[in-house]
């Protein structure tokens, strides 16, 4: 959920402007509205050289640590930068090297002096390769074989002459031998290796870095702060707009008091622009990273959080659709938590569903549970069938999903619209909500036998009647009733097209289940058929099976990231009308 905010207006003497910032980024609660990107000379200073020391520690976090450095190095972060730059510069040089290694390899070691004065007494050598050297060609030229490697004969043909003809592509003439171009590799490599014990010296600074980025992060944010105050009474006075959580005031308005500041507080309002803090319980929390990808809700939108953290979940677990590879997503983000950090929660949470859906697909590895005889009767009776109405069981189960998906934007968008415009200006949303969640409700009833035909028919005609009123009459109360006739039926054409589309899509859910199981079932069969019957073939068929299963996860991981993510943020966002323009609420604190 959005958190309440209340709007402060801070009115101060210039000359106390900055102590009082500075108290409030003690607090750590006020967000004053303020620029996120530099604005002066000051600033772009501040900001430099604070990706100076973001690019250091990113640098740092990738060295193995030296088991003895207890020097210090002048300014870390530049001495970091430099090191790596140099590391890098001569990593180039390596492969440019390694790669004029190869070209001269089959030349071996010459002299190159000599081949100077060859020239100078009119003696031009020619390198070919071929893979058969004509014998014509040793009659006819000058022809030297120098090596052989890898199927190719290495020649050289001396000529004096300016008319000179070969049947093959000429060479480029080396410049250098094999051993002058080792000796400078050589060379390169003992640099690299220089340069990795001195970062490997450095990283016992890494804490030191962090500190001072901090310190700059927290110098930055509080200039910005202090040059988006509004000037007053002849730059006399200057006003400071910010907001604060309302449940956390208190703390604010003691310091206040005790500091004698003047100030103006008011509940905020959508016009403010408030920034947006969300409050989640723990579960729905895990979430909010995939909020903020699309945007935070506005002031006064709903928190599209909580829908997330439980479709985003089932539909991630429906397109992995196998109990094995969620306990592989468990046991991964379970071994690599502290590298994940704030992901492995998440991780372990879809690898839980995973696991659950997949039992309720009887998929294990690719393997269909219900085959297995030893597997007792009442726990396959817990799995879902394979079939329902004649058709694919897990096909059925998606678009039933997607529909409830819809359905529920649908009832949303009906929510916020009133909430936001009132009843009478939302009697249009009403109408579709009406006509599509109640024909659903209605058309599930009626196939269940709930209501039998004649209720089911009379209901249907009511919510048609309904329907079509706040649709094409009432969708305007201020507008000509033609016009929004005329504005219903192209709705209507909108609507409808766009629902079943909306419908469609989640097909996919389907889809991406289906062929990583198919895809599973290949490396399967492969396995078994490398198996054979056992004795050595168990070899590459542990191979075959874990190589291939890996694979497969990893891009069933992929997809299953990205195709509910898209449900998400396309189907269910444009049907519940979330548009996601918030921005995010940054109090002014000292640790950012």
């Amino acid at each position: 959920m959005v958190t309440e905010m209340t709007k402060y207006d801070f009115i101060l003497m210039s000359g106390d402007a900055d102590a009082f910032l500075a108290k409030l980024q003690q607090v750590g609660l006020v967000d004053i509205t303020r620029s996120v990107k530099p604005v002066d000379e000051q600033s772009e200073k501040l900001a430099l050289l604070a990706e100076i020391y973001r690019k250091a520690l990113s640098a740092l976090k990738q060295v193995e640590p030296a088991e003895f450095a207890e020097k210090t190095y002048g300014d870390l972060a530049v001495n970091v930068l430099d090191t790596i730059s140099a590391k890098d510069e001569a990593l180039n040089q390596l492969a440019q090297l390694r790669k004029e290694l190869e070209e001269s390899r089959p030349w071996g070691n010459f002299d190159v002096n000599g081949i100077k004065r060859l020239a100078e007494q009119g003696l031009k050598l020619h390198f070919y390769k071929t893979k058969v050297v004509d014998p014509a060609w040793k009659e006819q030229y000058a022809l030297s074989e120098i090596s052989e490697l890898e199927g190719y004969t290495y020649f050289v043909v001396v000529a004096d002459s300016e008319e000179y003809e070969f049947p093959l592509k000429e060479l480029p003439a080396p410049t250098r031998d094999c051993s002058s171009i080792e000796k400078e590799i050589k060379s390169l490599e003992d640099d690299v290796e220089k340069y990795d014990r001195h970062l490997a010296e450095l990283k016992c600074h890494e804490p030191d870095l962090q500190r001072e980025l901090d310190k700059l992060l927290s110098k930055l944010d509080l200039h910005l702060a202090g040059v988006a105050g509004e000037k007053a009474a002849e730059d006399y006075l200057t006003v400071f707009e910010g907001f604060v959580p309302t449940d956390k005031e208190a703390a604010l308005r003691e310091m206040l008091e005790q500091e004698h500041v003047f100030y103006v507080a008011d509940k905020a309002v959508v016009d403010d622009n408030p920034p947006i803090k969300l409050k989640n319980n723990k579960f729905v929390s895990m979430f909010e990273m995939l909020t903020d990808m699309y945007g935070r809700p506005k002031y006064d939108e709903f928190d599209p959080t909580v829908f997330i953290s439980i479709f985003f979940m089932l539909f991630f677990a429906f397109c992995m659709g196998d109990m094995g590879y969620g306990l592989v997503l468990i046991g991964a983000s379970l071994a690599l938590k502290k590298m994940l950090g704030k992901i492995a929660p998440l991780g372990i949470t879809l690898g839980i569903a995973t696991t659950v859906v997949g039992f309720l697909f009887h998929t294990f590895f690719s393997v269909d549970m219900l085959t297995w005889s030893w597997l007792p009767e009442g726990v396959k009776k817990c799995m879902l069938p394979s079939q329902i109405a004649g058709f694919d069981g897990t096909m059925v189960l998606a678009l039933l999903v997607g529909i409830v998906h819809i359905c529920l934007a649908m009832i949303v968008k009906t929510y916020q619209s009133t909430k936001v415009k009132g009843f009478a200006n939302s009697l249009s949303t009403w109408g579709w909500t009406l006509l599509i969640v109640g024909g659903v409700i209605v058309g599930g009833l009626a196939l269940m036998g709930v209501m039998d035909k004649a209720v089911t028919k009379w209901v249907i005609i009511g919510i048609g009647v309904l329907s079509a009123l706040g649709i094409f009459f009432l969708n305007d109360l201020h507008r000509n009733p033609l016009l929004n006739f005329g504005s219903g039926l192209w709705e209507t054409y909108n609507t409808a097209t766009g629902l079943l589309g909306d419908v469609l899509s989640y097909l996919r859910l389907y889809a991406l289940g289906l062929a990583g199981a198919k895809l599973g079932e290949a490396f399967n069969a492969i396995g078994v058929q490398a198996l054979g019957d056992g004795g050595a073939g168990w070899i590459p068929f542990v191979l075959i099976v874990v190589v291939g299963h890996t694979l497969n996860v990893a891009m069933c991981v992929l997809g299953a990231f990205v195709h509910p993510l898209r449900l998400n943020f396309l189907e269910f966002f444009k049907n519940s009308g979330y548009e996601g323009s918030g921005r995010e609420y940054h109090p002014l604190k000292t640790e950012n």
